[in-house]
């Protein structure tokens, strides 16, 4: 059997198919999941990944042999799925590699109302089940197995969104959507249907095989395309979803990229008029300006770890209104905590028809830093390079460290992030200072003690 360390991570099941996992091996974790959950009913939706449907389909058998009633939605968004889970109250299951390659398929679960499963919420007890019984073969069906039915949610989906953010009395605006191949092909027509949003589809049609570029926005050189679209075309602005459509990218009028942390920051500040003085909840990676922005507003900000399982968390336990990460995952008390990048769209749709000035000229406010992005850099000693950083910088006047999420190192006028990946050999910087010249300095003093 493959070993499942390789392939379930900390906070979904992710490999490459057939290579790694199968549908034998999807109908096991059909089963555990209903184990582990205790649920009597789940729902189950799945991208347009080719592997897709059957490992849907043998989830959904796995689950009816231990007796939960399987609800399928069919094709869907990562956040239609999330919208079906709440809705629903059901626990849920998506088939979605999200925005890695073809080859590799996966599994993003939640408990119901949209609530996490993550390596402490059950998916340890999950790998377990399915390894024993790998081992041991699988249990006898229960003596009244579930059903399976069909039905579709992208309607309503859609009305729960338009109805959280109208559109209806905004100016007319030309926007162009990437939607690279993948889900956002599906739900965009419907959510956008019938608002005064004149739209050009790039890449709408469904094809896990991603023939145009990979369904991976945060990668500059998958956005091209919709820069290049938007500026000749004169559009006011351009809108990138990934594979599995539950984040999005913004590029201004100009074709130029929009911070994910200027989008923290301008969904915050709408969120907050409509809930004076809640809570926001915001990555350690963020920008200093969405603290700031949140504050400006009347807000509490509140800085977490990286991953979403940690924003849940920390929403769930604050009551937050709205959490961003950097990575563009928005995440909205009004969705279950659960993140949607059409939701965020929305709100930036409704703030620049809301206007009449240009998308850059909107966003220059919560774009107030410097920043280097994350950089990536391959390591043979994660913790011994973390090591050498911590002993550079502790005790250097005017300096502060903490280790909240890897190592962040903060002085008045700059702050740095070094994280080890989960799953490869690297550690992962972002660096953001007060201008260029000292982001740059400081881009590269952490960066020659990472590569040693």
């Amino acid at each position: 059997m493959t070993d499942l360390s390789q392939i379930v991570k900390a906070y979904d099941v992710r490999g490459v198919v057939p290579a790694q996992w199968d549908e034998p091996l999807a109908e096991l974790f059909g089963a555990a999941f209903v184990e582990v959950t205790a649920a009597d009913a789940i729902v189950i939706g799945h991208d347009m990944r080719p592997s897709s449907p059957g490992l849907s389909g043998a989830f959904a058998r796995g689950a009816a042999s231990r007796g939960a009633d399987v609800t399928q939605i069919g094709l869907c968004s990562t956040d239609e799925l999330y919208f079906a889970s709440g809705s629903l109250g059901l626990p849920g299951a998506m088939f979605t590699a999200s925005h890695n390659p073809a080859r590799y398929n996966g599994i993003k679960m939640c408990r119901a109302g949209a609530a996490p499963v993550g390596q402490d919420t059950g998916l340890a007890d999950i790998r377990a089940l399915v390894e024993r019984w790998a081992d041991e073969g699988a249990p006898q069906p229960v003596a009244a197995p579930g059903t399976i039915t069909q039905r579709d949610v992208l309607t309503d989906y859609a009305a729960h969104l338009r109805a959280l953010v109208d559109l209806g009395g905004i100016r007319p605006l030309r926007v162009v959507v990437d939607a690279g191949n993948g889900m956002g092909g599906h739900t965009v027509p419907t959510v956008f249907e019938g608002l005064p949003l004149e739209l050009d589809a790039m890449y709408f049609e469904l094809d896990g095989s991603f023939p145009h570029h990979e369904a991976n926005p945060l990668d500059p050189k998958n956005i091209v395309d919709l820069q290049a679209r938007v500026r000749e075309t004169g559009a006011d602005l351009g809108l990138a979803f990934d594979g599995d459509a539950d984040r999005c990218f913004v590029v201004d009028e100009n074709g130029d990229p929009v911070s994910p942390s200027a989008i923290t920051a301008l969904v915050a500040a709408r969120e907050l008029a409509k809930h004076p003085g809640g809570t926001v909840i915001h990555n350690l990676i963020t920008s200093w300006s969405v603290p700031e922005v949140v504050r400006e507003n009347g807000g509490e900000p509140v800085r977490t770890r990286v991953g979403h399982s940690f924003i849940k968390e920390e929403m769930a336990t604050t009551g937050a209104i709205f959490g961003g990460e950097h990575s563009a995952h928005y995440y909205f008390r009004d969705f279950w905590n659960a993140d949607t990048g059409m939701l965020a769209a929305m709100h930036v749709l409704a703030a620049l028809g809301g206007q009449q000035g240009p998308l850059s000229q909107l966003v220059a406010q919560y774009d107030r830093y410097a920043a280097s992005g994350e950089i990536n850099s391959t390591v043979d000693d994660q913790t011994g390079r973390l090591a050498a950083i911590k002993a550079a910088y502790q005790g250097r006047d005017g300096v502060t460290l903490d280790e909240l999420d890897g190592l962040t190192v903060t002085a008045d006028d700059w702050w740095f992030n070094v994280r080890a990946s989960n799953t490869e050999p690297l550690l992962r910087l972002n660096v953001e200072a007060r201008d260029t010249a000292t982001a740059d300095r400081i881009r590269d003093e952490a960066l020659a003690l990472i590569r040693g």
